[in-house]
């Protein structure tokens, strides 16, 4: 299993980064699309969607997603921190921050199908726009937010596992722990303050060192709740169309959480900039 999971990421890994690095803007929305509609098809089968069900949800996504880049892409071309599309980003703030850390607390199974699939939006929707926004205001920027998410994810793994005691969520994901989550905040504040004094020269330190702690923070959540919906539907992994790794969902978990609040912060940052 891990030498599966070494080979795929040794060939998606590098396919990704030239694809953010080289792609052409409108081949870059073809690819965030489809990642999109993969997703919806992995989050109907945690929803329990039937096949019906399952049709119009991808039909949906494809069409609203399209229909969102296409608005978002048009207005980027004139600035690239567009707050076109910035009332997404908001309503998918709300959602992590007002919802789903009470459903983490006291899970409670939705079966409800409208309310999933809006849900599945929210998951996929406002992340393949903030892939696309951040890509646009600067590749090394988006990379900066996902590496952000990649140091927090590892240093938990390897925190947890030799210092792990205290669960942090035993009823969701037995193998996670506070110890985890103190190595990973600690890991992202020496990743942030290299970012800041090798790279930015100091500045912003009191704002992007908080940053990505919070969304440090958001990722745990993300890796969170999927978990808690994998657990309630009852599998493994969302899908399989990555060998030892799962699906895409398993990929994005807690890109989903953090990088739409990530674009909202620079919005926001950049608003009040001269």
């Amino acid at each position: 299993m891990l030498k599966t999971r070494i080979l795929t990421a040794a060939v998606v890994l590098p396919l990704f980064l030239l694809a953010l690095l080289y792609l052409q803007n409108i081949f870059w929305a073809a690819l965030l699309l489809t990642l999109a509609v993969i997703g919806s098809r992995e989050w109907s089968t945690l929803a329990g969607f039937s096949v019906r069900n399952t049709i119009i949800f991808m039909i949906l996504t494809t069409l609203i997603g399209g229909e969102l880049l296409f608005q978002l892409s048009d207005a980027a071309e004139t600035d690239a921190y567009t707050k076109a599309l910035m009332g997404i980003y908001v309503l998918s703030a709300f959602f992590w921050v007002g919802y789903v850390p009470f459903q983490l607390k006291q899970p409670c199974k939705i079966t409800n199908v409208f309310a999933l699939m809006m849900i599945g939006w929210l998951l996929l929707i406002p992340t393949m726009l903030a892939l696309y926004q951040l890509r646009a205001i600067s590749p090394t920027l988006l990379l900066g937010f996902m590496g952000t998410i990649w140091i927090s994810d590892t240093a938990a793994y390897f925190t947890g596992r030799a210092f792990g005691k205290r669960k942090l969520a035993y009823h969701i994901s037995p193998g996670k722990t506070w110890e985890g989550v103190a190595g990973a905040m600690l890991a992202v504040l020496i990743y942030g303050l290299i970012w800041v004094f090798v790279f930015a020269d100091g500045a912003y330190v009191e704002t992007l060192v908080p940053l990505l702690i919070i969304l440090a923070a958001l990722g745990i959540m993300g890796d969170l709740f999927e978990s808690l919906i994998k657990r309630q539907a009852g599998v493994k992994d969302s899908g399989s169309i990555l060998p030892g790794h799962g699906g895409i969902l398993d990929r994005i978990d807690a890109l989903t959480a953090a990088l739409p609040v990530a674009i909202l912060a620079v919005q926001i940052f950049n608003s009040f900039q001269p």
